[in-house]
């Protein structure tokens, strides 16, 4: 096997395998984002949950202050929308971000595949056309000495031999 192919076979599984490192960190921190997403939810819930069982026994004990209370669930209900937007702000940045970066290292792969194909071409050429040439000239060295020998042999050899080429 050709060493230039074993060394571009080399260069593409290394390409492979940083591209799959970059797909790993990639993954890991999304998974991160969403451990961290989760957390927060859960503070939530732990935060709301105390206040709305409050609320209810409130309610249930005080009639006469349930328009009071009906409007500080209101503003309960505001911080934790604005909490909400805010988390989901922040996890769509998150997306963006990695989106791009995506794109980015496709683009940085997809640049250097390309550069590693245009290499391999020219350095094909550059190999092969030297190797070639030499293959010419052996060849005409070889029909040349062919030709001598023909000529050193009898001529009744040398008919025979036109005659089985005919033949052929």
């Amino acid at each position: 096997m050709d060493p230039w192919l074993k060394f571009f076979i080399a260069l593409a599984a290394i390409s492979i395998v940083s591209q799959a490192a970059i797909l790993l960190a990639m993954f890991l921190q999304v998974r991160n984002m969403n451990e961290r997403i989760t957390r927060i939810f859960a503070d939530l819930h732990a935060r709301v949950d105390p206040i709305l069982s409050r609320l209810h026994i409130l309610v249930e004990d005080i009639q006469p202050r349930l328009s009071e209370a009906a409007a500080d669930a209101a503003e309960i209900a505001r911080l934790g929308r604005a909490q909400t937007e805010k988390i989901d702000r922040v996890f769509t940045e998150a997306v963006d971000r990695l989106r791009m970066q995506v794109l980015r290292a496709d683009q940085i792969l997809t640049g250097a595949l390309e550069e590693i194909e245009a290499t391999g071409s020219e350095l094909k050429k550059t190999v092969l056309r030297p190797v070639r040439q030499a293959s010419a000239f052996i060849k005409g060295i070889q029909a040349g000495l062919d030709f001598l020998r023909s000529q050193r042999q009898s001529p009744e050899r040398a008919r025979e031999r036109q005659d089985e080429e005919l033949f052929i």
